[in-house]
């Protein structure tokens, strides 16, 4: 009989934001609802339906990976992955709440992500042209190879 072990993985940063510690829980099993996606999606600023729950829903029950990042109850960011977890990983989402930005919470996801994925594995994204600066900060290097059949809807 084969079993399945669940893993649950909790990293803990603090930082210090105006005056104010803040303690930053990353986590890649915690239950993320469409709402609190929906409230991440919005506050970010990421082009993404956050209206539309039921869809949002979706694209959480067929993620291959969520890391999320949490102050106390509150989702502050998160990254949506898809992977064959053997030589491909597309990082589809990755948003943090504005209040929560220029804090490395972006970065600390996808180092979590990496982490978990491992070293064969690649990562790639398609970037918002307002984000094209931030991503090779995080260790991102851009190319000129990608192509993309856009969605009708």
């Amino acid at each position: 009989m084969v079993g399945t072990t669940i893993v649950r993985r909790v990293f803990i940063d603090f930082q210090v934001e105006r005056g104010r510690l803040i303690m930053i829980n990353y986590d890649t099993n915690r239950t993320v609802t469409a709402e609190q996606l929906s409230q991440v999606f919005e506050q970010s600023g990421i082009k993404r339906p956050f209206q539309n729950l039921e869809r949002l829903q979706k694209m959480i029950d067929h993620a291959d990976e969520l890391v999320s990042a949490w102050d106390g109850d509150k989702l502050v960011g998160i990254a949506r992955a898809i992977t064959d977890y053997v030589y491909c990983c597309y990082l589809s989402d990755l948003a943090v709440s504005k209040d929560y930005q220029k804090l490395g919470i972006g970065k600390q996801l996808v180092e979590h992500l990496r982490a978990k994925l491992g070293p064969e594995v690649s990562l790639v994204l398609l970037s918002a042209p307002t984000a094209l600066d931030y991503y090779p900060r995080i260790g991102f290097t851009n190319t000129d190879k990608c192509f993309v059949i856009p969605r009708e809807s």
